[in-house]
């Protein structure tokens, strides 16, 4: 299709100033909206005291951002592709940064939840960008295979880093420091972006609307299922008519999108064999670190009797192998290829689940967490590079914005899910066997990588 915004359609030459410069800009973005889907989970002690938050109400200040951040994700990728995809990245982050200042800002429990929700909404605009700005800026290759190393670096050490920077904020000034934080970082990345980050042109065509909607509506209700599963309490009939309406809802949305003429999901994409598994990869790791960060925090805390930032730095093992690895993941890639480092990595977060369901207060930290955590970090520091490298390539770019939208909405969708799942089980047979059904998520993200991976593909 033709090109609405040619004058910024330029490359980045890789080692230039100005490549890194755009680099750090959008990973920053990514940093920002992944980081907050576990930011607040250490301050949460302190949010149910200063708010006076509801035993049932406290979780909301997690889940109102996952709800609205995994259940918009399809609707921001393909605005991304006919709006612009750097013009939404930057209309994502200011709506995301006012929201940050209006919870930091909260004085209660109300406003603080709808805050959260309306962050979601702009992690939703801004996010799906990310990936395919990288792909807009960087040719596909070593230059690409760095940017995407750097990038997953992000997007797997985010998680345990927003463990750490909360823990820091919460003991050493207040939880709402958590939110005030995105404020300038925000901010700044709003500035840059129009002057280090080029745009990629723009597809003609408007929005699908109701495949928008059915989207929406579909994720958010199963999204909202699983976390009323999470919760406890919730009658069997409530919880099959979400499920059901869901199905119902994105069954719905398939039917559109196979006849759309500009389709929120190219059905193609996930068809793709390859890329349709890897996609499903995504799914179950997200679903692992999820349940991971919750349990070993939780275990932290409460097990090991450690404060808040004590708790944050417990993950640094994690975070230093995931950020090592990302240095050289892409001579790596080019070297063998996506298969062996995903199966290994697959395979390493399943041993390291395994050694964690296994661990006792009596271990203490270095008995205990550290091996497990480490392990833990190289097997993720493995994974995220190839799953990216996989899902990009070859994807024509008036469908890379929805390629990066499914590939954020499978982290989303798979930590929500998997969470859901894995608190389930902790409530019915203890915290052991919940990170054994997490190493179970892991072995079958292993299946999957083999079958996605064999033959001519394992080459490609």
């Amino acid at each position: 299709m033709a090109a609405t915004a040619q004058a910024s359609d330029r490359r980045a030459a890789p080692g230039t100033p100005r490549a890194g410069i755009a680099l750090t800009v959008i990973v920053t973005c990514q940093l920002m909206v992944v980081l907050d889907s576990t930011v607040v989970n250490i301050a949460i002690a302190q949010i149910h005291a200063s708010l006076h938050f509801s035993t049932a109400g406290l979780w909301w200040v997690i889940n109102a951002y996952t709800l609205t951040f995994g259940g918009l994700m399809l609707l921001g990728g393909r605005a991304g592709d006919i709006f612009g995809r750097r013009r939404m990245l930057v209309a994502g982050l200011v709506v995301f940064s006012a929201a940050s200042l209006v919870g930091g800002l909260a004085i209660s429990p109300a406003v603080l939840v709808a805050s959260r929700a309306v962050q979601g909404v702009g992690a939703a605009m801004a996010a799906p960008s990310t990936l395919a700005l990288i792909a807009a800026t960087f040719e596909e290759g070593p230059p690409r295979n760095k940017a995407l190393a750097v990038f997953s670096a992000v997007s797997a050490g985010a998680g345990s880093l927003g463990l750490i920077l909360g823990g820091v904020l919460t003991a050493e000034v207040s939880w709402r420091w958590v939110l005030f934080i995105n404020v300038p970082i925000g901010l700044a990345v709003v500035v840059l972006a129009p002057r280090f980050v080029p745009e990629p042109p723009r597809r003609e065509g408007r929005l699908d609307l109701p495949g928008a909607l059915l989207s929406t509506a579909g994720l958010a209700l199963l999204i909202y299922g699983f976390i009323r599963i999470g919760e406890g309490g919730s009658s069997v009939k409530i919880i099959t008519g979400l499920f059901a309406a869901a199905v119902a809802l994105l069954s719905l949305f398939v039917v559109i999108e196979a006849r759309s003429s500009t389709p929120l999901m190219p059905l193609h994409l996930i068809l793709d064999r390859t890329r349709g598994l890897v996609y499903l990869v995504m799914l179950s790791i997200s679903a692992v670190v999820f349940g991971m960060f919750f349990f070993i925090s939780q275990y932290a805390q409460a097990g090991l009797h450690y404060s808040a930032l004590r708790t944050g730095l417990a993950f640094l093992p994690l975070t230093v192998a995931v950020f090592a690895l990302s240095r050289i993941m892409p001579r790596v890639l080019t070297r063998t290829g996506p298969r062996l480092p995903l199966l290994c990595g697959t395979a390493l977060i399943a041993i390291s689940l395994a050694w964690l369901s296994q661990t006792s207060v009596a271990q203490g930290y270095l008995g205990g967490l550290f091996g497990p955590l480490l392990l833990f970090g190289i097997g993720i520091g493995l994974s995220y590079v190839p799953m990216g490298a996989t899902i990009l390539k070859g994807v024509d770019r008036d469908d890379s914005g929805s390629a990066s939208g499914m590939y954020q909405a499978m982290q989303q969708i798979g930590g929500s899910v998997g969470l859901a799942i894995l608190v389930s089980i902790a409530a019915g047979h203890g915290q052991s066997a919940a990170l054994e059904g997490a190493a179970g998520f892991a072995v079958l993200a292993f299946v999957l990588t083999a079958a996605a991976l064999s033959g001519r593909a394992a080459h490609r």
